[in-house]
């Protein structure tokens, strides 16, 4: 007993030897350029196989081959990969995402680029380096450890690691080469996993297939070292390898021992999977998404009947054999899983194989117990989708490379598990329905079921849900901001997805009249994922162009001729944009046309006046995108009076943009019933403010005699010692009777002017507004980790229709306190009320359907969508749903209801983006607005208006809260100022 635990014990460490030399090469590389590189696997299978050509087919001796092999051809892999792939994406500030697509793709191209020159068939006659014993090995990992820790801390070029590693813009203008020490990571990591290549490949099957993904199983090693320990990486290396190898001791009896062997065997897989979900993830939040298109993805229709013809052309000319065109269909279905999850949703997934795998399986199983084919199959779907649900549940919480690790080895674990394990599958077969066991009948029916497919998947993207998902992969934050309920949108797109691959994989596998998991193996997942990444991941086509590829490129002489092209494209993500932006644009639909082409004559929609650019001069805006100024309206003339009217009797037709001359606003006090009437609106509806926009900001908010301070705006000149809002600062008080209450010492000190004479009878009094909640802080400690105290018990109070002002220097905690207030951070102690419930725990898009809207200091946009779809996003999703009216008014009082409401929001100027954020917020009729320096970006003019619809909302019942660093503009405005240091209001 004690021999047969000394030789599975040094049998684990020979494995774990390899794994801990796998986990420093990641780490290092990791750390000096911030990619996790996925391709480590390949390029340890192709020096592995490079070794073998050397010494087995040239006849070189061992030494020299080996010499050549780990310090010329495996450094040469990574200064290569370094160069041409990835510090093009380092230069360009990729995000994570698009870095972690680059390896995807170096992994596929590798592979594809072995199953060329050397076949994919497996060898077993891999030189022996070290020999048998584990212990040189062992020394090799440990000396190599030693040496990489030694020269990271104690050596200048471990300076430079470090300083690119936690900032490497200032690295870079601190006169460190990062591009040079980018390629000494890459080369160091490439020579690691050349040497673990080859200490594996006697040990192991050394194919194309089977030894990549084998050692990308042990990334779990960097994973539970958080990607920067090395002893933690190496000892839990050899932990994991000493226990899997004593685990093949036990055979238990029954269901439970082909279980542990599978267990036995596949321990790093198991590894990888837990410490992908329960250690703390290496992606962030926000930028680690997939990146949205550069343009729609809208197809011609003439290009949609091409497609049609040639996917009908087999039935007409290819004879009664369609045993590769059937193939195709079925992999499209696969295909569109992707577009859901990948393509719209922008989650990186690569484990659909799986789910492909597991409808195969189900539909298999069913069959195997008398259900018919078709109704087997349509079982399974919903059966897999089930196991969407369980496997994706645990998964939504994870962002980026996390979820990029997860999905990978949920994956790996279905195929090792499951889909290759005797228990599950010996006996199956597969075949086709009753009644279509003709190719030709059965490639018909596949193609009745991916039109079916295609029209479920246009009519989500079309739909709330569509806006949604494409809301979440361009601005996860800002998703949540707007109302979407993040982790339930994550779990219905897996969900989605789960179920869409697993009807392709039922339709493959009776396809093929066959159940093999070869055809589900977790690298043609790699390889699917980077099919439809290189052709445009939210179009439609792609699925459709990606089959057809894929399958056309297998079946020819050259197998591995697919995987070799794809993954070049996908591996320069970061110079070639998707092959379907190569095609022409589908042209917009008639309405924006009919729009698009009245407001360039002068009208619009709904005009019945005079028409063309001499009727209206100032509409012409040869600028694409932006929206042009509207003609401004006098003060007191038939048409500022007719405006006042037409606002009152109708809210959602508000006129008046952000640009133009200036036209006062509807006095009150004057005499003009109507006009007073325009002026007022809901409280409980803020986004129904009326009248021009045009004009000069409104007069501040003011403390009258009594106290009561009130925003009037007010056409009538401005007395002295007051000022508009106009974003500069209003001069202290020097005299009258309204004094300080005691609210404050930094409020601002604003006086109101005497009410001009009346002329006409006073306008009615306007309705009691409805009572507006109140937001309130109370007693909130933040500490971030690294003991940084954020807030120190910080209280505050936002009163309605009023504006709030947070200023203080940067790191006074205003972020962190607004952060809080929105729900996107959670104080450690203290307690959120809004109107006494305490909503300390509500998450971001709960606390907008509370009523508690908000903006970002740095954009929070989504660029894919259209100005129209961006705002529609939060009517859906807000406070008050179901009024598409909302929509049109907030367009309609920022100005953006003209040709720019159909246009993307990408490329539009800062100010015109920041009007399409604050319309968002103001689409879901809030009563609290929140908003972190809307100020950022924009020129006086622009600042001039936004001071002047702040202070209308706040004069008709909206609670402001403002951060702000321009104190012109908070002078201007705010009703309130609190001043923050070091995490506490000090007035």
């Amino acid at each position: 007993m004690a021999s047969l635990t000394y030789e599975l014990t040094l049998a684990g460490l020979a494995v774990g030897s390899a794994a801990a030399l796998t986990g420093i090469g990641l780490i290092v590389t990791y750390r000096a350029t911030g990619v996790l590189n996925l391709a480590h696997g390949a390029v340890a299978m192709i020096c592995a196989y490079v070794l073998r050509q050397l010494v087995v087919v040239g006849g070189w001796p061992l030494p020299a081959a080996a010499l050549l092999t780990l310090l010329v051809v495996a450094p040469g892999i990574g200064l290569v990969l370094d160069r041409v792939v990835f510090r093009p994406l380092a230069r360009r500030e990729a995000n994570p995402a698009r870095t972690l697509v680059a390896s995807v793709g170096v992994f596929v191209l590798l592979v594809g680029a072995a199953v060329l020159l050397w076949g994919p068939g497996a060898r077993d006659d891999a030189p022996v380096l070290l020999g048998d014993a584990p212990w040189a090995q062992l020394g090799a990992v440990v000396a190599l450890a030693c040496l990489v820790t030694a020269v990271t801390r104690w050596t200048r070029f471990g300076r430079k690691l470090r300083a690119v590693v936690d900032n490497r813009p200032l690295a870079v203008l601190s006169g460190i080469d990062a591009d040079r020490v980018a390629a000494a990571g890459w080369a160091f990591g490439s020579f690691t996993a050349g040497l673990t290549g080859v200490l594996l490949a006697p040990y192991v099957r050394l194919d194309p297939y089977g030894m990549p993904l084998l050692v990308v199983e042990v990334i779990a090693v960097a994973v539970i070292a958080r990607m920067r320990s090395l002893p933690v990486a190496v000892a839990a290396a050899l932990a994991i390898g000493v226990a899997q190898a004593q685990l093949t001791r036990l055979h238990p009896e029954g269901w439970a021992g082909p279980l542990l062997q599978a267990v036995g065997a596949n321990l790093f897989v198991v590894a990888l999977l837990v410490a992908a979900l329960v250690l703390p993830g290496i992606g962030g939040k926000g930028r680690d998404a997939l990146p949205p298109p550069v343009r729609s993805g809208r197809v011609p229709g003439g290009l949609w009947v091409v497609v049609g013809v040639l996917f009908l052309l087999p039935l007409g000319f290819a004879g009664t054999d369609l045993h590769t065109a059937v193939q195709v269909p079925a992999l499209a279905v696969i295909m569109l899983s992707l577009v859901v999850v990948a393509g719209r949703g922008g989650q990186i997934a690569l484990g659909q194989a799986a789910y492909a795998g597991l409808g195969a399986l189900f539909t298999a199983l069913l069959t195997a117990r008398g259900v018919p084919g078709l109704v087997a199959l349509g079982l399974a779907v919903p059966l897999v989708a089930a196991v969407g649900l369980l496997t994706g549940r645990p998964a939504i919480r994870r962002h980026g490379l996390a979820l990029a690790l997860v999905t990978l080895a949920t994956g790996v674990a279905v195929s090792r598990f499951v889909l290759t394990q005797p228990y599950a599958t010996a006996g199956l077969s597969l075949g086709r329905p009753a009644g279509l066991s003709d190719d030709r009948a059965f490639y018909a029916l596949e193609l009745v079921v991916l039109a079916g497919c295609l029209a479920l998947v246009a009519v989500l993207r079309r739909g709330r849900t569509g806006r949604a998902l494409a809301a979440l992969r361009d601005h996860e934050p800002g998703a949540e901001a707007a109302g979407v309920a993040v982790p339930r949108l994550k779990l219905l797109a897996f969900v989605l997805g789960a179920a869409l691959a697993a009807l392709g994989g039922g339709l493959l596998g009776m396809g093929l009249r066959a159940f093999d998991p070869e055809a589900y193996d977790p690298v043609r997942g790699l390889l699917w994922f980077a099919a439809v990444l290189v052709l445009g991941a939210d179009s439609l086509l792609t699925p459709l162009a990606a089959a057809a590829l894929l399958v056309t490129l297998d079946a020819g002489p050259q197998a591995g001729t697919a995987a070799a092209l794809l993954g070049l494209l996908a591996a320069l993500t970061g110079r070639l944009p998707p092959l379907t932006n190569l095609l022409p644009q589908g042209r917009r639909p008639r309405a924006e046309v009919r729009e698009a082409r009245a407001a360039a004559t002068g009208g619009g929609p709904g005009d019945r006046g005079a028409r063309g650019p001499a009727a209206h001069p100032s509409r012409t805006d040869p600028r694409k995108g932006r929206p042009a100024p509207l003609p401004t309206r006098g003060t007191g003339g038939e048409d500022a009076a007719r405006g006042a009217r037409r606002s009152a009797a109708h809210p959602s037709r508000a006129t008046g943009p952000l640009t133009g001359p200036p036209a006062p606003l509807p006095t009150r006090g004057t005499g003009d019933e109507d006009a007073a009437r325009g002026a007022r609106r809901s409280p409980a509806h803020p986004s129904r403010a009326t009248g021009p926009l045009t004009g000069p900001p409104a007069s501040p908010p003011t403390r009258g005699d009594g106290g009561d301070r009130e925003a009037r705006p007010s056409a009538a000149p401005t007395p002295p010692g007051t000022r508009p809002t106009t974003g500069r600062p209003a001069p202290p008080p020097t005299g009258g009777t309204g004094g300080d209450d005691g609210r404050g010492a930094g409020r601002a000190q604003l006086r109101t002017p005497a009410a001009p004479p009346a002329t006409a009878p006073a306008p009615a009094p306007a309705p009691a507004p409805a009572a507006v909640p109140a937001l309130r802080a109370h007693g909130l400690t933040l500490t971030h980790p690294g003991g940084v105290t954020a807030l120190d018990h910080v209280s505050l109070v936002l009163a309605p229709s009023r504006i709030t002002a947070l200023v203080g220097p940067n790191g006074a905690g205003k972020s962190t306190l607004f952060d809080c207030l929105a729900g996107t951070l959670r104080p450690r102690r203290g307690r959120i009320t809004l109107d006494g419930a305490d909503i300390t725990s509500r998450s971001a898009h709960a606390r907008t359907r509370l009523g508690i809207a908000r903006t970002f200091q740095r954009l929070a946009v989504f660029p894919s969508l259209t100005v129209e779809e961006n705002v529609r996003l939060g009517e859906e999703r807000g406070h008050v749903r179901k009024d598409p009216a909302a929509v049109e008014r907030s367009l309609r009082l920022l100005g953006l209801a003209g040709p720019v409401r159909h246009e993307t929001a990408a490329g539009l100027p800062t100010g015109t983006l920041r009007r399409v954020e604050l319309a968002r917020a103001l689409a879901g009729q809030p009563h609290t607005l929140l908003l972190d320096e809307p100020a950022a970006g924009l020129d006086a003019d622009e600042t001039a208006a936004l001071a002047r619809i702040l202070a209308a909302l706040a004069a008709d019942g909206l609670t402001v809260l403002v951060v702000e660093h321009d104190l012109d503009l908070v002078a201007g405005i705010a009703h309130t100022v609190h001043t923050m240091e070091g995490g506490r209001i000090v007035s």
